[in-house]
């Protein structure tokens, strides 16, 4: 089942050996990085793309753990200060991630995740092991690319905050079932697992294996789908449940992550609108409540424009950064740049503005539609203000850029209009 993996033994995954082709063997996080940051790297030191070798550090997470009380120690001593009081209002929709992964010395998502497992009871309802849960979560977090400035593990806890925020609806909260929330919570939190920084065209056009392995077809979501799998089946966190529940959790859980590719945006968007103009929503049919977690996941993944400005204007600035990275890597290598991620000829505020436009307001209308509440006006308020913000930036940076190139332009005119008297005539 998990395709691109195979399990070694309990301390992790090896890597298969996948044909010969030079782009299986190129770190594109060392070409993300910083030209002054670069420095010479062994071949034994590189890190092959989606390769699953983590360099877990388990034991700064467990030395000194007693076995007595294991909860004890990771609310006492993690959860302090200010990343506690935080934790006590990770349901407001403004919850400032990038600080939580600040106080959290860049565990946002080991923390957040473990604290809404605590808060749904899920660890006491599913008789889940603490210490493997701990450990499940921070081999999550190691499989994000921190190198990413995008699809990194606090984009997953970003993600994750914005589920719980939906899961809290009224609609959702009165009508969810226990495991619909843990693997809402898990999609969340893995959804982007072991992203490489680049997207499926790149993947397509230099004929990665996985690209081949999944046909063409959602390759990142099914790798994701793959990883999470595999972690979870690593740290036994659910070994104890019977084989088929076990299973079924899995293509759940695959189902749920699988919706996130953008791709399908229209597909999923018809339904949903089609759902919405019949009526037929029945939150009490097991399949209704799935594809609505599907939407919530969607949601979660894309609602950075929904955010305060804030917020939003610094994920907009890191996802364009990635965009820019992949486009530079295609020059490099003579690829065909992918239009999106060209510098040259793109902003920030032009993608986000399309961006908004196109993809994310279609989306949270039709969500509006479904859950009326005050978190859905606030999120359209949000998305409305932030995309009049870039309209009105942009707006100031092509004026801005116009003065400047009139002023470019005048001295030469005024030269070429002056009356130059040439050598030898009357006037000398």
């Amino acid at each position: 089942m998990l395709g691109d993996v195979r399990v070694r033994s309990q301390v992790g995954f090896e890597p298969e050996r996948r044909g010969s082709h030079p782009y299986l063997y190129v770190d594109f996080r060392t070409l993300h990085s910083r030209p002054e940051a670069a420095r010479p790297v062994s071949a034994r030191n590189v890190r092959r793309l989606l390769s699953f070798q983590r360099y877990l550090h388990s034991s700064r997470f467990f030395h000194g753990i007693p076995a007595s009380n294991p909860l004890g120690y990771i609310l006492d001593d993690d959860f302090t200060g200010q990343a506690k009081l935080m934790l006590q209002k990770v349901g407001n929709w403004n919850f400032d991630i990038f600080l939580f992964d600040r106080l959290t010395n860049g565990n946002s998502l080991v923390n957040l995740t473990f604290h809404l497992f605590n808060t749904y009871g899920l660890i006491e309802l599913f008789q889940l092991d603490m210490v493997k849960l701990r450990r499940f979560l921070v081999m999550i977090q190691e499989d994000y690319h921190c190198q990413n400035p995008y699809h990194n593990a606090v984009h997953a806890a970003d993600v994750t905050q914005a589920m719980y925020c939906y899961l809290q609806e009224p609609k959702l909260a009165e009508t969810l079932t226990s495991c619909d929330i843990l693997l809402g919570l898990l999609a969340a939190a893995t959804h982007d697992l072991d992203h490489p920084g680049v997207n499926q065209p790149f993947l397509i056009k230099t004929d990665h294996y996985l690209a081949a392995l999944y046909k063409n077809s959602s390759v990142l979501e099914n790798h994701h789908w793959k990883s999470a799998v595999g972690l979870l089946r690593e740290s036994d966190l659910l070994s104890h449940l019977p084989t088929e529940d076990r299973l079924n959790m899995e293509e759940r859980l695959g189902s749920l992550i699988l919706a996130t590719d953008i791709s399908r945006q229209n597909d999923y968007l018809s339904e949903f609108r089609t759902h919405l103009d019949k009526g037929e929503l029945c939150l009490t049919n097991g399949g209704h409540r799935h594809f609505i977690l599907q939407m919530a996941l969607k949601c979660a993944d894309i609602c950075n424009p929904c955010r305060p400005w804030k917020l939003s204007k610094q994920w907009s600035e890191k996802v364009t950064e990635e965009f820019f990275h992949q486009g530079d890597i295609e020059r490099k290598h003579n690829l065909e740049v992918t239009p999106l991620c060209d510098r040259q000829s793109n902003s920030v505020a032009n993608i986000q503005i399309g961006f908004m436009a196109y993809v994310v307001e279609p989306l949270f209308v039709e969500w509006s539609r479904f859950s009326d509440t005050r978190l859905s006006m606030t999120m359209m308020s949000h998305l409305s203000l932030n995309k009049q913000g870039w309209k009105e930036g942009k707006d100031k940076q092509e004026a801005s850029s116009s003065r400047v190139s009139e002023e470019q332009r005048t001295p030469a005119t005024k030269d070429s209009n002056s009356k130059v008297l040439p050598q030898g005539s009357k006037g000398s």
